[in-house]
C-alpha cells in the first residue's frame, strides 16, 4: 500500500513539474472589447505587462510574431517590462521594445520595477538613466502621471505612477481621497479614458477618478492557479487568493483588464498559469 502511495505521489509530482515547465515558457492570447459613444473609430491594441526580461524564443521572436499576427494599431504597456535588480541586463527589454517601436505607436505606463530604478540610484546605479535614455532614443516617452490625446480616435491614454508605499506587502495603505487627481488632474470626459495603472489593488479609486478602462498587471496571476476554481494563489503583496488576480473586472461602467503578465521574478515559476498577451478592441457605440 505504501509503495502504491509513493508511486502515485511521484507521478503527481512529475506531472506538476511538467506543467510548471510548460506554463513557464508559453503564453496565451486573451481578448476584450469595449465600446463607447466617444470612441470615434475602431481601434485594436495589444497590451503587454510584466515581461520581466522574459524571452519567448531567440530575441523574443515568438512573442513578436504573435503581436504582429494580431495587427494592432498601438501597443499599451502596463509596466514591469524589465526587472529591477542590480546587475540585471537591460538589453532584453530594450531590444524587444525597440522592435515594437519601429512598427507601432507605444504608450508606456511604468510599473514598480521601472519606478524603483529611478528612486534608488544608490542601489541600481545608472540603470534607470540608461533605460530612460534608450526609451527616449526609440521614441517612447513613458506616461509618468501624464497623458496623450488620440484626437482622431476619441481616446485619452493616461499613465499613473503611484508611490512606493502603495506596493507594501501584507496590508498596503488605503489610497487617500484626491490622490489620483493630485497626480494627474481630472480625466477629460470628452474622451474615452484609458488608464495604464500597474497595481490593480486600487481599481475602485481608478474608476472613481474617471478611468473608463484600466489596464493593470503586477499580480502575475497569483503565480499558481487552482485548477477548476481558477483562482490565483498568492499576490506580490503576499495576499492569499487575491481578489484581483487576472481577467476582466467591473465597477459600475468602468472596466479593468488585468493581465496575468508574461514573465516572472522572485518566484520564477508559473503553474496552471501561462503568460498572457491581451488584445483590446475599441469600438464606437452604435
Amino acid at each position: 500500500m505504501l509503495d502504491i502511495l509513493i508511486t502515485v505521489l511521484g507521478i503527481i509530482l512529475i506531472m506538476l513539474l511538467w506543467v510548471m515547465l510548460y506554463d513557464s515558457n508559453r503564453f496565451v492570447v486573451r481578448s476584450a472589447t469595449v465600446s463607447d459613444r466617444r470612441i470615434r473609430k475602431p481601434l485594436r491594441a495589444v497590451v503587454i505587462a510584466d515581461l520581466h526580461n522574459k524571452r519567448y524564443g531567440k530575441d523574443n521572436e515568438r512573442l513578436l510574431a504573435e503581436i504582429r499576427e494580431q495587427k494592432p494599431d498601438m501597443i499599451l504597456v502596463a509596466g514591469d517590462i524589465l526587472t529591477a535588480k542590480s546587475g540585471k541586463p537591460l538589453e532584453p527589454a530594450i531590444s524587444f521594445l525597440g522592435k515594437l517601436a519601429k512598427e507601432y505607436p507605444v504608450y508606456y505606463g511604468n510599473g514598480n520595477h521601472e519606478h524603483r530604478l529611478k528612486l534608488y540610484p544608490k542601489t541600481y546605479g545608472d540603470m534607470g538613466e540608461r533605460y530612460g535614455q534608450a526609451l527616449h532614443d526609440m521614441g517612447i516617452e513613458p506616461l509618468e502621471n501624464s497623458h496623450v490625446i488620440l484626437e482622431d480616435c476619441g481616446i485619452a491614454v493616461y499613465g499613473v505612477e503611484i508611490e512606493r508605499e502603495y506596493y507594501k506587502r501584507f496590508k498596503p495603505p488605503a489610497m487617500e481621497e484626491g490622490y489620483l487627481k493630485k497626480l494627474m488632474g481630472n480625466a477629460d470626459e470628452k474622451f474615452y479614458t484609458v488608464l495604464l495603472a500597474h497595481n490593480p489593488e486600487y481599481f475602485s479609486g481608478y474608476a472613481e477618478w474617471g478611468a473608463d478602462l484600466t489596464l493593470s498587471g503586477h499580480v502575475h496571476g497569483g503565480v499558481a492557479r487552482v485548477p477548476i476554481w481558477g483562482k490565483g494563489v498568492i499576490s506580490p503583496g503576499l495576499k492569499l487568493f487575491p481578489k484581483y488576480d487576472g481577467g476582466i473586472f467591473r465597477k459600475g461602467q468602468a472596466v479593468m483588464v488585468l493581465s496575468r503578465g508574461l514573465g516572472m521574478h522572485t518566484i520564477p515559476i508559473r503553474l496552471f498559469n501561462p503568460g498572457e498577451l491581451w488584445v483590446v478592441e475599441f469600438k464606437p457605440e452604435n
